[in-house]
Protein backbone atom coordinates (compact mmCIF):
# COMPACT_ATOMS: atom_id res chain seq x y z
CA UNK A 1 0.00 0.00 0.00
CA UNK A 2 1.38 3.41 -0.98
CA UNK A 3 1.75 6.30 1.42
CA UNK A 4 -1.00 8.25 -0.33
CA UNK A 5 -3.41 5.30 -0.07
CA UNK A 6 -2.62 4.96 3.63
CA UNK A 7 -3.27 8.66 4.17
CA UNK A 8 -6.55 8.41 2.26
CA UNK A 9 -7.67 5.49 4.44
CA UNK A 10 -6.81 7.42 7.58
CA UNK A 11 -8.76 10.39 6.26
CA UNK A 12 -11.73 8.09 5.53
CA UNK A 13 -11.66 6.92 9.15
CA UNK A 14 -11.62 10.54 10.32
CA UNK A 15 -14.35 11.78 7.98
CA UNK A 16 -16.49 8.64 8.08
CA UNK A 17 -16.81 8.57 4.29
CA UNK A 18 -14.92 7.16 1.31
CA UNK A 19 -12.09 9.40 0.14
CA UNK A 20 -11.04 9.78 -3.52
CA UNK A 21 -7.88 8.10 -4.79
CA UNK A 22 -8.31 9.38 -8.35
CA UNK A 23 -9.65 12.44 -10.11
CA UNK A 24 -10.55 10.54 -13.30
CA UNK A 25 -11.88 7.08 -14.15
CA UNK A 26 -9.02 4.74 -15.02
CA UNK A 27 -11.08 1.84 -16.39
CA UNK A 28 -13.29 1.71 -19.44
CA UNK A 29 -17.02 1.29 -18.87
CA UNK A 30 -19.09 -0.07 -21.71
CA UNK A 31 -22.37 1.51 -22.75
CA UNK A 32 -23.91 -1.96 -22.55
CA UNK A 33 -22.09 -4.01 -19.89
CA UNK A 34 -23.21 -7.49 -18.93
CA UNK A 35 -23.66 -7.63 -15.16
CA UNK A 36 -23.30 -11.16 -13.80
CA UNK A 37 -23.91 -12.14 -10.16
CA UNK A 38 -22.98 -15.82 -9.58
CA UNK A 39 -23.82 -17.99 -6.60
CA UNK A 40 -22.34 -21.39 -5.73
CA UNK A 41 -23.43 -24.08 -3.33
CA UNK A 42 -21.44 -24.56 -0.15
CA UNK A 43 -18.89 -27.36 -0.06
CA UNK A 44 -18.02 -27.59 -3.77
CA UNK A 45 -16.45 -24.71 -5.70
CA UNK A 46 -17.48 -26.01 -9.10
CA UNK A 47 -21.14 -26.63 -8.23
CA UNK A 48 -23.19 -23.69 -9.58
CA UNK A 49 -26.34 -22.77 -7.72
CA UNK A 50 -27.67 -19.71 -9.51
CA UNK A 51 -26.69 -16.71 -11.62
CA UNK A 52 -28.44 -13.40 -12.18
CA UNK A 53 -27.32 -11.65 -15.35
CA UNK A 54 -28.34 -9.13 -17.95
CA UNK A 55 -27.63 -5.79 -19.60
CA UNK A 56 -30.86 -4.15 -18.37
CA UNK A 57 -30.79 -3.22 -14.69
CA UNK A 58 -34.60 -3.45 -14.54
CA UNK A 59 -34.93 -6.88 -16.18
CA UNK A 60 -32.29 -9.39 -15.01
CA UNK A 61 -32.44 -13.04 -16.04
CA UNK A 62 -32.17 -15.77 -13.40
CA UNK A 63 -30.85 -19.31 -13.94
CA UNK A 64 -30.86 -21.84 -11.09
CA UNK A 65 -29.84 -25.43 -10.41
CA UNK A 66 -32.57 -27.00 -8.24
CA UNK A 67 -30.16 -29.70 -7.04
CA UNK A 68 -26.47 -28.73 -7.41
CA UNK A 69 -25.33 -32.33 -6.88
CA UNK A 70 -27.29 -33.50 -9.93
CA UNK A 71 -24.90 -33.31 -12.89
CA UNK A 72 -27.72 -33.45 -15.44
CA UNK A 73 -29.32 -30.37 -13.90
CA UNK A 74 -25.93 -28.65 -13.81
CA UNK A 75 -25.47 -29.40 -17.50
CA UNK A 76 -28.91 -27.93 -18.25
CA UNK A 77 -27.97 -24.83 -16.23
CA UNK A 78 -24.77 -24.36 -18.26
CA UNK A 79 -26.72 -24.74 -21.49
CA UNK A 80 -29.16 -22.02 -20.39
CA UNK A 81 -26.27 -19.78 -19.32
CA UNK A 82 -24.57 -20.28 -22.70
CA UNK A 83 -27.82 -19.47 -24.52
CA UNK A 84 -27.98 -16.11 -22.72
CA UNK A 85 -24.30 -15.15 -22.50
CA UNK A 86 -22.88 -16.27 -25.85
CA UNK A 87 -25.12 -14.06 -28.03
CA UNK A 88 -23.88 -11.06 -26.06
CA UNK A 89 -20.23 -12.09 -26.36
CA UNK A 90 -20.50 -12.85 -30.06
CA UNK A 91 -22.55 -9.79 -31.00
CA UNK A 92 -19.48 -7.53 -30.93
CA UNK A 93 -17.66 -9.56 -33.57
CA UNK A 94 -19.74 -8.42 -36.53
CA UNK A 95 -18.96 -4.70 -36.82
CA UNK A 96 -15.28 -4.18 -37.64
CA UNK A 97 -12.90 -1.51 -38.86
CA UNK A 98 -9.99 -2.16 -41.21
CA UNK A 99 -6.49 -1.38 -39.92
CA UNK A 100 -3.58 -1.10 -42.34
CA UNK A 101 -0.21 -2.42 -41.24
CA UNK A 102 2.61 -4.73 -42.22
CA UNK A 103 3.93 -8.16 -41.33
CA UNK A 104 7.56 -9.26 -41.29
CA UNK A 105 8.53 -12.49 -43.01
CA UNK A 106 10.44 -14.58 -40.43
CA UNK A 107 12.77 -16.03 -43.09
CA UNK A 108 13.57 -13.06 -45.33
CA UNK A 109 12.86 -10.22 -42.91
CA UNK A 110 10.91 -8.30 -45.54
CA UNK A 111 7.71 -6.51 -44.60
CA UNK A 112 4.48 -7.14 -46.45
CA UNK A 113 1.50 -4.74 -46.28
CA UNK A 114 -1.56 -6.30 -44.64
CA UNK A 115 -5.04 -5.13 -43.69
CA UNK A 116 -6.52 -6.57 -40.52
CA UNK A 117 -9.94 -6.46 -38.98
CA UNK A 118 -10.42 -4.84 -35.58
CA UNK A 119 -13.78 -5.18 -33.89
CA UNK A 120 -15.34 -1.76 -33.35
CA UNK A 121 -16.29 -2.65 -29.78
CA UNK A 122 -15.90 -5.50 -27.30
CA UNK A 123 -18.00 -7.06 -24.54
CA UNK A 124 -17.59 -6.23 -20.88
CA UNK A 125 -18.57 -8.43 -17.94
CA UNK A 126 -19.00 -6.91 -14.47
CA UNK A 127 -19.09 -9.19 -11.42
CA UNK A 128 -19.48 -8.14 -7.75
CA UNK A 129 -15.96 -8.97 -6.55
CA UNK A 130 -12.76 -10.87 -7.29
CA UNK A 131 -14.38 -14.12 -6.14
CA UNK A 132 -16.70 -13.83 -9.13
CA UNK A 133 -13.71 -13.54 -11.48
CA UNK A 134 -12.13 -16.68 -9.99
CA UNK A 135 -15.44 -18.53 -10.26
CA UNK A 136 -15.84 -17.69 -13.96
CA UNK A 137 -12.26 -18.86 -14.55
CA UNK A 138 -13.08 -22.15 -12.79
CA UNK A 139 -16.29 -22.50 -14.79
CA UNK A 140 -14.39 -21.95 -18.03
CA UNK A 141 -11.70 -24.48 -17.12
CA UNK A 142 -14.30 -27.11 -16.25
CA UNK A 143 -16.35 -26.70 -19.45
CA UNK A 144 -14.03 -25.86 -22.35
CA UNK A 145 -12.86 -29.47 -22.75
CA UNK A 146 -16.31 -31.05 -22.50
CA UNK A 147 -17.30 -33.34 -25.36
CA UNK A 148 -20.61 -32.80 -27.12
CA UNK A 149 -22.90 -34.98 -29.22
CA UNK A 150 -21.35 -33.39 -32.33
CA UNK A 151 -17.90 -34.86 -31.55
CA UNK A 152 -16.73 -38.13 -33.06
CA UNK A 153 -16.42 -39.69 -29.61
CA UNK A 154 -18.97 -37.87 -27.45
CA UNK A 155 -18.55 -40.18 -24.47
CA UNK A 156 -21.27 -41.40 -22.13
CA UNK A 157 -22.42 -37.95 -20.93
CA UNK A 158 -22.10 -35.43 -23.78
CA UNK A 159 -22.49 -31.76 -22.92
CA UNK A 160 -24.86 -29.41 -24.75
CA UNK A 161 -23.32 -28.16 -27.97
CA UNK A 162 -22.57 -24.59 -26.90
CA UNK A 163 -21.21 -25.29 -23.40
CA UNK A 164 -17.56 -25.87 -24.44
CA UNK A 165 -17.67 -22.65 -26.46
CA UNK A 166 -18.86 -20.80 -23.36
CA UNK A 167 -15.94 -22.29 -21.45
CA UNK A 168 -13.45 -21.02 -24.02
CA UNK A 169 -14.90 -17.51 -23.85
CA UNK A 170 -14.88 -17.48 -20.04
CA UNK A 171 -11.28 -18.72 -20.01
CA UNK A 172 -10.22 -15.97 -22.39
CA UNK A 173 -11.97 -13.28 -20.34
CA UNK A 174 -10.46 -14.60 -17.10
CA UNK A 175 -6.96 -14.64 -18.62
CA UNK A 176 -7.42 -11.14 -19.97
CA UNK A 177 -8.53 -10.01 -16.49
CA UNK A 178 -4.98 -10.76 -15.27
CA UNK A 179 -3.56 -8.16 -17.67
CA UNK A 180 -3.18 -4.82 -15.84
CA UNK A 181 -5.50 -2.15 -17.22
CA UNK A 182 -7.78 -4.58 -19.07
CA UNK A 183 -11.53 -3.92 -18.86
CA UNK A 184 -13.14 -7.00 -20.45
CA UNK A 185 -13.89 -8.64 -17.09
CA UNK A 186 -13.97 -6.42 -14.01
CA UNK A 187 -14.90 -6.92 -10.33
CA UNK A 188 -16.91 -4.01 -8.97
CA UNK A 189 -15.09 -4.03 -5.63
CA UNK A 190 -11.77 -3.69 -7.47
CA UNK A 191 -13.11 -0.83 -9.57
CA UNK A 192 -14.27 1.07 -6.50
CA UNK A 193 -11.03 0.33 -4.61
CA UNK A 194 -8.98 1.87 -7.42
CA UNK A 195 -10.88 5.15 -7.23
CA UNK A 196 -11.85 5.50 -3.56
CA UNK A 197 -10.36 4.54 -0.19
CA UNK A 198 -12.42 3.37 2.78
CA UNK A 199 -11.51 3.08 6.43
CA UNK A 200 -11.62 -0.71 6.45
CA UNK A 201 -9.26 -3.47 5.34
CA UNK A 202 -8.87 -4.74 1.77
CA UNK A 203 -10.53 -8.01 2.81
CA UNK A 204 -13.56 -6.15 4.17
CA UNK A 205 -13.70 -4.16 0.94
CA UNK A 206 -14.56 -7.40 -0.89
CA UNK A 207 -18.08 -7.15 0.57
CA UNK A 208 -19.69 -4.91 -2.02
CA UNK A 209 -22.54 -3.61 0.15
CA UNK A 210 -20.15 -2.77 3.00
CA UNK A 211 -17.86 -0.98 0.58
CA UNK A 212 -20.71 1.05 -0.89
CA UNK A 213 -21.87 2.00 2.62
CA UNK A 214 -18.76 4.17 2.96
CA UNK A 215 -19.83 6.22 -0.06
CA UNK A 216 -23.24 7.28 1.24
CA UNK A 217 -23.74 6.37 4.92
CA UNK A 218 -27.22 7.09 6.32
CA UNK A 219 -27.78 10.26 8.28
CA UNK A 220 -26.20 10.02 11.71
CA UNK A 221 -23.96 7.05 10.88
CA UNK A 222 -20.30 6.91 9.98
CA UNK A 223 -19.01 4.79 7.13
CA UNK A 224 -17.76 2.14 9.56
CA UNK A 225 -21.16 1.92 11.29
CA UNK A 226 -23.00 1.78 7.97
CA UNK A 227 -20.64 -0.93 6.70
CA UNK A 228 -21.19 -3.01 9.85
CA UNK A 229 -24.95 -2.66 9.43
CA UNK A 230 -24.68 -3.74 5.77
CA UNK A 231 -22.66 -6.83 6.76
CA UNK A 232 -24.75 -8.00 9.71
CA UNK A 233 -28.35 -6.70 9.53
CA UNK A 234 -30.98 -9.37 8.96
CA UNK A 235 -34.71 -9.30 8.26
CA UNK A 236 -37.51 -11.04 10.12
CA UNK A 237 -36.73 -14.35 8.37
CA UNK A 238 -33.13 -14.22 9.57
CA UNK A 239 -31.77 -13.48 6.09
CA UNK A 240 -29.03 -10.94 5.50
CA UNK A 241 -30.39 -7.72 4.04
CA UNK A 242 -27.25 -7.48 1.89
CA UNK A 243 -26.05 -11.04 1.14
CA UNK A 244 -22.37 -11.24 0.16
CA UNK A 245 -22.76 -13.15 -3.15
CA UNK A 246 -19.07 -13.70 -3.01
CA UNK A 247 -20.06 -16.11 -4.80
CA UNK A 248 -20.53 -18.31 -1.71
CA UNK A 249 -23.77 -18.18 0.24
CA UNK A 250 -24.63 -17.13 3.79
CA UNK A 251 -24.52 -20.15 6.18
CA UNK A 252 -27.73 -19.05 7.94
CA UNK A 253 -29.48 -18.79 4.59
CA UNK A 254 -28.19 -22.24 3.66
CA UNK A 255 -29.43 -23.88 6.84
CA UNK A 256 -32.78 -22.17 7.32
CA UNK A 257 -34.03 -21.55 3.79
CA UNK A 258 -31.94 -23.09 1.02
CA UNK A 259 -31.58 -26.62 2.42
CA UNK A 260 -35.35 -27.04 3.09
CA UNK A 261 -36.17 -25.70 -0.39
CA UNK A 262 -33.78 -28.16 -2.06
CA UNK A 263 -35.16 -30.96 0.14
CA UNK A 264 -38.69 -30.14 -1.05
CA UNK A 265 -37.48 -30.35 -4.63
CA UNK A 266 -35.75 -33.67 -3.99
CA UNK A 267 -38.93 -35.10 -2.47
CA UNK A 268 -41.06 -33.89 -5.37
CA UNK A 269 -38.56 -35.24 -7.95
CA UNK A 270 -38.47 -38.63 -6.17
CA UNK A 271 -42.28 -38.77 -6.17
CA UNK A 272 -42.32 -37.97 -9.88
CA UNK A 273 -39.82 -40.74 -10.68
CA UNK A 274 -41.90 -43.20 -8.68
CA UNK A 275 -45.15 -42.12 -10.37
CA UNK A 276 -43.64 -42.36 -13.86
CA UNK A 277 -42.06 -45.70 -13.02
CA UNK A 278 -45.44 -47.34 -12.51
CA UNK A 279 -46.26 -47.03 -16.21
CA UNK A 280 -49.06 -44.50 -15.84
CA UNK A 281 -51.67 -46.67 -17.60
CA UNK A 282 -54.44 -46.39 -15.04
CA UNK A 283 -56.31 -43.15 -14.52
CA UNK A 284 -55.10 -42.98 -10.93
CA UNK A 285 -51.48 -43.44 -11.98
CA UNK A 286 -51.74 -40.71 -14.64
CA UNK A 287 -53.30 -38.35 -12.11
CA UNK A 288 -50.53 -39.10 -9.61
CA UNK A 289 -47.87 -38.42 -12.24
CA UNK A 290 -49.53 -35.14 -13.16
CA UNK A 291 -49.70 -34.10 -9.50
CA UNK A 292 -46.03 -35.03 -9.06
CA UNK A 293 -45.00 -32.94 -12.05
CA UNK A 294 -46.95 -30.00 -10.64
CA UNK A 295 -45.24 -30.47 -7.27
CA UNK A 296 -41.84 -30.36 -8.99
CA UNK A 297 -42.78 -27.19 -10.83
CA UNK A 298 -44.00 -25.52 -7.64
CA UNK A 299 -40.82 -26.48 -5.75
CA UNK A 300 -38.64 -25.08 -8.54
CA UNK A 301 -40.64 -21.85 -8.64
CA UNK A 302 -40.26 -21.43 -4.88
CA UNK A 303 -36.54 -22.07 -5.12
CA UNK A 304 -36.23 -19.56 -7.95
CA UNK A 305 -38.07 -16.91 -5.92
CA UNK A 306 -35.82 -17.63 -2.94
CA UNK A 307 -32.59 -17.31 -4.93
CA UNK A 308 -33.83 -14.28 -6.84
CA UNK A 309 -34.44 -12.47 -3.55
CA UNK A 310 -30.97 -13.51 -2.38
CA UNK A 311 -29.20 -12.19 -5.49
CA UNK A 312 -31.23 -9.05 -6.16
CA UNK A 313 -29.56 -6.81 -3.51
CA UNK A 314 -26.11 -7.53 -4.97
CA UNK A 315 -27.48 -6.92 -8.46
CA UNK A 316 -28.63 -3.44 -7.43
CA UNK A 317 -25.31 -2.80 -5.64
CA UNK A 318 -23.33 -3.52 -8.83
CA UNK A 319 -25.42 -1.04 -10.81
CA UNK A 320 -25.09 1.52 -8.02
CA UNK A 321 -21.32 1.14 -8.26
CA UNK A 322 -21.51 1.71 -12.02
CA UNK A 323 -23.43 4.94 -11.38
CA UNK A 324 -20.67 6.16 -9.05
CA UNK A 325 -17.95 5.35 -11.58
CA UNK A 326 -19.76 6.95 -14.52
CA UNK A 327 -19.80 10.23 -12.60
CA UNK A 328 -16.00 10.41 -12.94
CA UNK A 329 -14.55 11.83 -16.19
CA UNK A 330 -12.67 9.21 -18.27
CA UNK A 331 -8.88 9.23 -18.20
CA UNK A 332 -7.02 10.38 -21.29
CA UNK A 333 -5.40 7.01 -22.04
CA UNK A 334 -8.60 4.95 -21.67
CA UNK A 335 -9.25 4.74 -25.44
CA UNK A 336 -5.77 3.32 -25.98
CA UNK A 337 -6.19 0.58 -23.37
CA UNK A 338 -9.67 -0.26 -24.64
CA UNK A 339 -8.22 -0.64 -28.12
CA UNK A 340 -5.91 -3.26 -26.63
CA UNK A 341 -8.96 -5.10 -25.28
CA UNK A 342 -10.59 -4.89 -28.68
CA UNK A 343 -7.49 -6.47 -30.28
CA UNK A 344 -7.60 -9.22 -27.68
CA UNK A 345 -11.29 -9.87 -28.34
CA UNK A 346 -10.76 -9.83 -32.11
CA UNK A 347 -7.88 -12.30 -31.82
CA UNK A 348 -9.96 -14.77 -29.81
CA UNK A 349 -12.86 -14.40 -32.24
CA UNK A 350 -10.51 -15.24 -35.11
CA UNK A 351 -9.06 -18.28 -33.32
CA UNK A 352 -12.53 -19.67 -32.75
CA UNK A 353 -13.45 -19.08 -36.40
CA UNK A 354 -10.26 -20.87 -37.51
CA UNK A 355 -11.20 -23.96 -35.50
CA UNK A 356 -8.21 -23.87 -33.16
CA UNK A 357 -8.31 -26.18 -30.13
CA UNK A 358 -9.25 -24.93 -26.63
CA UNK A 359 -6.72 -23.18 -24.44
CA UNK A 360 -4.38 -25.77 -22.88
CA UNK A 361 -4.59 -26.68 -19.21
CA UNK A 362 -0.95 -25.68 -18.73
CA UNK A 363 0.96 -23.25 -20.94
CA UNK A 364 4.24 -24.32 -22.47
CA UNK A 365 7.41 -22.47 -21.51
CA UNK A 366 7.41 -19.97 -24.39
CA UNK A 367 3.75 -19.05 -23.98
CA UNK A 368 4.11 -18.69 -20.21
CA UNK A 369 7.15 -16.43 -20.66
CA UNK A 370 5.31 -14.32 -23.21
CA UNK A 371 2.32 -13.89 -20.94
CA UNK A 372 4.54 -12.94 -18.01
CA UNK A 373 6.44 -10.40 -20.12
CA UNK A 374 3.15 -9.01 -21.41
CA UNK A 375 1.75 -8.50 -17.91
CA UNK A 376 4.94 -6.84 -16.68
CA UNK A 377 4.96 -4.54 -19.69
CA UNK A 378 1.29 -3.66 -19.31
CA UNK A 379 1.72 -2.96 -15.60
CA UNK A 380 4.54 -0.52 -16.36
CA UNK A 381 2.50 1.10 -19.11
CA UNK A 382 -0.54 1.38 -16.82
CA UNK A 383 1.47 3.03 -14.04
CA UNK A 384 2.88 5.60 -16.46
CA UNK A 385 -0.45 6.33 -18.12
CA UNK A 386 -2.31 6.72 -14.83
CA UNK A 387 0.38 9.09 -13.59
CA UNK A 388 0.06 11.18 -16.77
CA UNK A 389 -3.74 11.23 -16.59
CA UNK A 390 -4.28 11.82 -12.87
CA UNK A 391 -2.58 14.33 -10.54
CA UNK A 392 -3.37 12.07 -7.56
CA UNK A 393 -1.59 9.16 -9.23
CA UNK A 394 1.39 11.39 -9.98
CA UNK A 395 1.34 12.56 -6.35
CA UNK A 396 2.20 9.01 -5.25
CA UNK A 397 5.35 9.13 -7.40
CA UNK A 398 6.23 12.56 -6.03
CA UNK A 399 5.86 11.34 -2.45
CA UNK A 400 8.12 8.37 -3.18
CA UNK A 401 10.79 10.57 -4.80
CA UNK A 402 10.19 9.19 -8.31
CA UNK A 403 8.98 12.54 -9.66
CA UNK A 404 9.04 16.21 -8.81
CA UNK A 405 6.86 19.12 -9.79
CA UNK A 406 7.38 22.86 -9.47
CA UNK A 407 7.16 26.32 -11.02
CA UNK A 408 9.79 27.34 -13.56
CA UNK A 409 11.84 30.31 -12.30
CA UNK A 410 14.49 30.59 -14.98
CA UNK A 411 15.37 29.26 -18.44
CA UNK A 412 19.01 29.83 -19.43
CA UNK A 413 20.15 29.07 -22.99
CA UNK A 414 23.18 26.81 -23.22
CA UNK A 415 24.83 24.73 -25.93
CA UNK A 416 26.85 21.56 -26.36
CA UNK A 417 29.89 22.51 -28.49
CA UNK A 418 31.67 19.18 -28.36
CA UNK A 419 30.39 18.12 -31.78
CA UNK A 420 30.74 19.51 -35.28
CA UNK A 421 27.88 21.94 -34.68
CA UNK A 422 26.53 23.33 -31.39
CA UNK A 423 23.37 21.73 -30.03
CA UNK A 424 20.93 23.50 -27.71
CA UNK A 425 21.11 22.22 -24.11
CA UNK A 426 19.20 24.85 -22.12
CA UNK A 427 19.06 24.86 -18.31
CA UNK A 428 15.62 24.98 -16.67
CA UNK A 429 15.38 25.84 -12.98
CA UNK A 430 12.20 25.22 -11.02
CA UNK A 431 11.24 25.83 -7.42
CA UNK A 432 9.72 22.74 -5.80
CA UNK A 433 8.87 21.33 -2.38
CA UNK A 434 9.49 17.79 -3.67
CA UNK A 435 12.70 15.94 -2.93
CA UNK A 436 13.61 13.64 -5.84
CA UNK A 437 15.75 10.65 -4.93
CA UNK A 438 18.40 11.43 -7.52
CA UNK A 439 21.85 13.00 -7.76
CA UNK A 440 23.09 15.33 -10.51
CA UNK A 441 23.50 13.45 -13.76
CA UNK A 442 20.34 11.34 -13.30
CA UNK A 443 18.14 11.16 -16.37
CA UNK A 444 14.62 12.61 -15.99
CA UNK A 445 11.64 12.99 -18.28
CA UNK A 446 9.27 15.89 -18.67
CA UNK A 447 5.56 15.18 -18.37
CA UNK A 448 3.26 16.77 -20.92
CA UNK A 449 -0.09 17.96 -19.60
CA UNK A 450 -1.91 16.48 -22.61
CA UNK A 451 -0.34 13.69 -24.74
CA UNK A 452 -0.13 14.76 -28.36
CA UNK A 453 -0.26 11.27 -29.83
CA UNK A 454 -3.10 8.80 -29.42
CA UNK A 455 -0.70 6.03 -28.42
CA UNK A 456 0.67 7.94 -25.41
CA UNK A 457 3.35 10.53 -24.79
CA UNK A 458 5.96 8.89 -27.08
CA UNK A 459 7.52 11.65 -29.22
CA UNK A 460 6.01 14.35 -26.97
CA UNK A 461 8.14 13.23 -24.01
CA UNK A 462 11.22 15.35 -23.29
CA UNK A 463 14.44 13.92 -21.88
CA UNK A 464 16.72 15.86 -19.54
CA UNK A 465 19.32 15.30 -16.82
CA UNK A 466 19.53 16.81 -13.37
CA UNK A 467 22.23 19.49 -13.38
CA UNK A 468 21.96 20.70 -9.77
CA UNK A 469 19.85 20.27 -6.65
CA UNK A 470 19.73 22.98 -3.96
CA UNK A 471 17.69 21.72 -0.97
CA UNK A 472 18.11 24.96 0.97
CA UNK A 473 16.76 27.13 -1.86
CA UNK A 474 14.22 24.46 -2.83
CA UNK A 475 15.29 24.45 -6.48
CA UNK A 476 16.18 21.79 -9.02
CA UNK A 477 17.99 22.63 -12.27
CA UNK A 478 17.73 20.27 -15.24
CA UNK A 479 19.50 20.31 -18.58
CA UNK A 480 17.09 19.57 -21.46
CA UNK A 481 18.51 17.11 -24.00
CA UNK A 482 15.70 16.38 -26.49
CA UNK A 483 12.26 17.38 -27.68
CA UNK A 484 13.36 20.79 -29.01
CA UNK A 485 13.34 20.11 -32.74
CA UNK A 486 16.30 19.69 -35.13
CA UNK A 487 17.22 23.33 -35.58
CA UNK A 488 20.08 25.21 -33.96
CA UNK A 489 17.63 26.98 -31.67
CA UNK A 490 14.80 25.32 -29.68
CA UNK A 491 11.47 25.45 -31.47
CA UNK A 492 8.85 27.79 -30.00
CA UNK A 493 6.83 26.07 -27.28
CA UNK A 494 9.32 23.22 -26.80
CA UNK A 495 10.62 24.70 -23.53
CA UNK A 496 8.59 25.73 -20.49
CA UNK A 497 8.21 29.42 -19.76
CA UNK A 498 9.00 31.08 -16.40
CA UNK A 499 5.94 30.84 -14.17
CA UNK A 500 4.76 27.61 -15.80
CA UNK A 501 4.27 24.51 -13.61
CA UNK A 502 6.04 21.42 -14.96
CA UNK A 503 6.62 17.87 -13.77
CA UNK A 504 9.62 15.64 -14.31
CA UNK A 505 9.77 11.91 -13.62
CA UNK A 506 12.71 9.67 -12.83
CA UNK A 507 11.07 6.85 -14.78
CA UNK A 508 10.71 6.64 -18.54
CA UNK A 509 7.42 7.59 -20.12
CA UNK A 510 7.62 4.87 -22.77
CA UNK A 511 7.69 1.13 -22.16
CA UNK A 512 10.70 -0.80 -23.37
CA UNK A 513 10.22 -4.06 -25.23
CA UNK A 514 11.31 -7.29 -23.59
CA UNK A 515 14.17 -9.32 -24.99
CA UNK A 516 13.11 -11.73 -27.76
CA UNK A 517 12.31 -15.27 -26.69
CA UNK A 518 13.82 -18.35 -28.36
CA UNK A 519 11.92 -20.21 -31.02
CA UNK A 520 10.01 -23.31 -29.83
CA UNK A 521 12.55 -25.62 -31.50
CA UNK A 522 15.35 -23.87 -29.61
CA UNK A 523 13.67 -24.14 -26.21
CA UNK A 524 15.81 -26.33 -23.91
CA UNK A 525 14.50 -29.69 -22.82
CA UNK A 526 14.35 -28.42 -19.21
CA UNK A 527 11.51 -26.13 -20.32
CA UNK A 528 9.53 -28.64 -22.37
CA UNK A 529 11.43 -28.27 -25.64
CA UNK A 530 13.37 -30.81 -27.74
CA UNK A 531 14.47 -33.52 -27.89
CA UNK A 532 11.38 -35.53 -28.72
CA UNK A 533 8.90 -32.99 -27.41
CA UNK A 534 6.02 -31.50 -29.33
CA UNK A 535 5.78 -27.84 -28.38
CA UNK A 536 2.58 -26.04 -29.26
CA UNK A 537 2.93 -22.29 -28.90
CA UNK A 538 -0.20 -20.17 -28.71
CA UNK A 539 0.38 -16.49 -29.53
CA UNK A 540 -0.02 -14.17 -26.59
CA UNK A 541 -2.52 -11.59 -27.83
CA UNK A 542 -1.60 -8.53 -25.82
CA UNK A 543 -3.72 -6.10 -27.76
CA UNK A 544 -0.87 -3.60 -27.86
CA UNK A 545 0.09 -1.73 -30.98
CA UNK A 546 3.56 -3.30 -31.06
CA UNK A 547 2.07 -6.77 -31.70
CA UNK A 548 2.06 -5.90 -35.38
CA UNK A 549 3.12 -2.92 -37.45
Amino acid sequence: MSLLSTLARLEAVRSGRAEPLATVRHRHLSERPMVLVPLTSAGEDGAPLAVLLGTDREAPTLHVVPQPLNRTLRSDFLAELAADLLPYLESFGEEVELIEGSEKDPETGTKTPVVRELCADAPQLIVPNSGGVRYLALLGRSTRFRRTAEDEDPGPFPAPARVPLLGRWLTHLAERATVPGSSLLLPMTGLLARHWATGQSHLEDQHLAARLAWHSPPEGLTGAEAAERAETSRNAEGRLVHPPAGPTTDPVFDAKLLAPAIARYDAAAAALREAEGTGGTAAGDARAAQEAREAVRVSVDRLRALLHAELLPTWHDVWHGLDLLRALPPAGHLPQRWTGDRWSYTGHRDRLAAGEPPQPRVDDAVTAARKLAQREREQTRLDVQEALDDPLAMAEHRLSGEAFSGVVTEVVPDYDTSGRSPKPRPLVTLRTDDRPHADPGREVHRVREAPEAEDGPGPAAQKAVIAAVDPEAGTVTVRVLSGMGRKKEPEPGSLPEPGERVTFTLFELTVRQAAPLPEPDDTPWTHGGPPGAVVTVRPAVTGAAEDWE
